[in-house]
């Protein structure tokens, strides 16, 4: 499996694992991503940003993410306690493919945005999820992320938390 920048020519394939995960959020109870983001714009403005990152494996798409290095606004106010004040990097809009359910390549995914940084030299992680997403914070729990507060994206509270990597960790 490999991380790389998603292209142009990939929005249909992103867009169609979004959609599924848009599905399984609706069908797992949680309010999150059911007002219309994210979207086929989002997608396209995560690609001409540099924000869209895909998992390949074996020439198929399976996942997708915005990982974006620089700051977010919205991190700027937590109610809570961040680990780092210096650079980091964020993560937004993960989504896996159906067809790979339950194999764990979000949780492997998490793990290859966690050695891109270390190749960049950032060495701390921030996201945030609604409060009723189980599976994202499942992962970021097993993964070791701590949770930091909460912060307000998109006008709703959202649970902060970031993951501080070390020089030598690797993807397993």
């Amino acid at each position: 499996m490999i991380l790389r920048k998603a292209i142009d020519a990939e929005l249909p394939v992103i867009w169609n694992i979004l959609q599924q995960a848009i599905q399984q959020r609706k069908e797992d109870g949680s309010e999150q991503w059911q007002n219309g983001y994210p979207n086929e714009q989002t997608v396209h403005d995560d690609i001409n940003n540099g924000y869209a990152y895909v998992v390949v494996d074996n020439d198929l798409i399976v996942a997708y993410a915005a990982i974006i290095f620089g700051i977010e606004p919205a991190y700027n106010h937590i109610k809570g306690k961040w680990i780092t004040d210096g650079n980091y990097v964020v993560v937004h809009r993960v989504a896996t493919s159906s067809i790979v359910k339950g194999k764990g390549i979000a949780t492997q995914l998490f793990k290859l945005i966690e050695d891109l940084c270390i190749e960049q030299k950032i060495y701390s992680i921030k996201v945030d999820t609604n409060f009723d997403n189980v599976p994202m914070i499942r992962i970021l729990g097993k993964l070791n992320y701590v949770y930091c507060g909460e912060i307000i994206f998109s006008g709703a509270s959202r649970r902060a938390y970031e993951k501080v990597l070390h020089q030598t960790a690797t993807a397993t």
